[in-house]
C-alpha cells in the first residue's frame, strides 16, 4: 500500500509520540500536545541510541510513550467508515492490530530521522465543555516553508487521546480511507487485513536508515 505525504506523516508521527502520567490525566489538549512533542524532540535530538539507529531502542520509546495515547481503534473505525460495520468482531480486532503495527513502524522510523525541526504552536479554539477539539501546529525546517500540522484529540474516560492528524490540509484517516477502501474493493476486509500484514512484514525486514548529521 502506497501512502501519500510519506516524509511529513513520518516526522508528525514523531512530534505526538508521547508520555502522560497520572498526574497529567486532566490536562488540556493543546497545553498536552506542546509538552510532549517537545519533549519527544528532545529525546530524539540527545539520545545516541536512537540518533544511531539502534531499532531496540527506537521501538522501546515508541511503545513506552505512543501505544497508551492514541486512540488506535476510533482511528480505525474512522479509517474503515462504512466497512468497519461489515466487519466481524475478529475481523475489527485484527485490521486494528495491523493498522497499529503500521503506525507504530511509521513512528519508529520518523524518531530516528529528527534532526534540527522545531515546532510552532497555535492558540486552540475550543469551548470548556468540547469533547473533540484540533490543535493547530506548525511544523519549522532549516531550509523550506513551514509545514502545517494539526491534531484532532477526542476526550474519553480516561482523557484526551489523538484520533487524527492534519498535514498541509489533508486529514490522515481521509489519506488511508482512501488505501483502505482500494484494497476492500479488491479482496474485501481479509484482503485489507493481509495487504496491511504484509507491509508491516517489509518495514520489520528494512527498518528506514537515520539520517546522517551534516
Amino acid at each position: 500500500m502506497k501512502i501519500s505525504l510519506k516524509r511529513v506523516l513520518a516526522f508528525l508521527a514523531a512530534t505526538f509520540a508521547f508520555h502522560v502520567g497520572d498526574g497529567y490525566a486532566q490536562e488540556a489538549p493543546d497545553v498536552l500536545i506542546k509538552r510532549v512533542s517537545e519533549e519527544v524532540l528532545a529525546i530524539a535530538k540527545t539520545d545516541k541510541q536512537v540518533q544511531s539507529g539502534n531499532q531496540d531502542r527506537i521501538m522501546e520509546v515508541v511503545r513506552a510513550k505512543v501505544l497508551p495515547h492514541v486512540n488506535f481503534q476510533r482511528m480505525t473505525q474512522l479509517t474503515a467508515g462504512r466497512y468497519w460495520r461489515e466487519a466481524s468482531p475478529e475481523q475489527q480486532q485484527a485490521l486494528t492490530n495491523e493498522f497499529k503495527s503500521l503506525l507504530i513502524y511509521t513512528y519508529a522510523g520518523a524518531v530516528a530521522q529528527i534532526r534540527n525541526q522545531t515546532l510552532e504552536f497555535k492558540p486552540m479554539r475550543a469551548a470548556p465543555d468540547d469533547t473533540e477539539v484540533e490543535v493547530r501546529t506548525a511544523v519549522i525546517q532549516s531550509r523550506g516553508e513551514p509545514i502545517q500540522l494539526n491534531y484532532r484529540l477526542e476526550k474519553g474516560p480516561n482523557g484526551w487521546k489523538i484520533i487524527d492528524v492534519n498535514i498541509l490540509g489533508a486529514w490522515l484517516v481521509q489519506t488511508y480511507r482512501n488505501s483502505f477502501a482500494a484494497e476492500i474493493q479488491k479482496g474485501g476486509i481479509d484482503g485489507l487485513i493481509k495487504a496491511l500484514a504484509e507491509r508491516n512484514r517489509q518495514l520489520s525486514a528494512n527498518p528506514p536508515k537515520p539520517i546522517l548529521k551534516s
